[in-house]
């Protein structure tokens, strides 16, 4: 599969499995409600686990959060692009399949070069869980990929580079005053955050 049959996916409200920094996702557009219900269903989600977002460039964050806080700004500086999910208050358009309780959603600029291309080229940000059916281990080899999630999806684009495999994203949640909660441990370390200057609460 060639990019544009990718995008062309991504814009008519198909699913795609595709490459990130760390594992094979599966996505579509985060804007699209139907979409972002369906790649639900398709990898058996629970309603309460939030679908991740990824987008393509620092100004994209704007299609995700209206509320910018000095702590987003400066995690965004330090670690974007790149594996560090931060959640953040999502804008109420965005479907609630990517959104928690709280109305918050978790995303990170990637840094995998094809996923950003996607992200910039669908005009939006995208959906990016793990490609695995819920429970199960996500992987980062193409021939991995599960075959009962690959033919529920519009397309599968395995273009190089390959995901780096290994450990998920890192997710955090800013608070005041350099303060940070950390939801899930991954790539980027506890050590690499204190010593950017944050402060990890329980």
């Amino acid at each position: 599969m060639i990019e544009q049959e990718a995008v062309n996916i991504l814009r008519t409200g198909g699913v795609l499995v595709y490459p990130t920094e760390t594992l094979f996702a599966i996505g579509a557009d985060a804007m699209d409600e139907r979409a972002a219900n369906r790649v639900a269903l398709i990898k058996g989600r629970p309603v309460s686990k939030p679908l991740p977002l990824i987008i393509g460039s620092i100004d994209q964050l704007d299609l995700v959060t209206e509320s910018v806080s000095p702590e987003l700004l400066k995690l965004t500086k330090k670690f974007w692009p790149g594996p560090l999910s931060i959640l953040v208050k999502a804008r109420e358009e965005l479907p609630s399949a990517v959104k928690d309780s709280r109305g918050y959603t978790s995303v990170r600029w990637t840094d995998h070069p094809r996923a950003a291309e996607l992200c910039l080229k669908a005009h939006a940000p995208l959906i990016a869980t793990s490609a695995n059916m819920s429970g199960k281990p996500g992987t980062g080899i193409a021939a991995e990929l599960d075959a009962e999630l690959t033919i529920m999806v519009e397309g599968v684009y395995t273009p190089d580079p390959g995901p780096k495999g290994g450990n998920p994203s890192t997710v955090v949640e800013p608070l005041a005053d350099n303060k940070i909660k950390i939801f899930r441990d991954g790539v980027v370390t506890r050590e690499q955050l204190t010593n950017a200057g944050f402060v990890i609460v329980d």
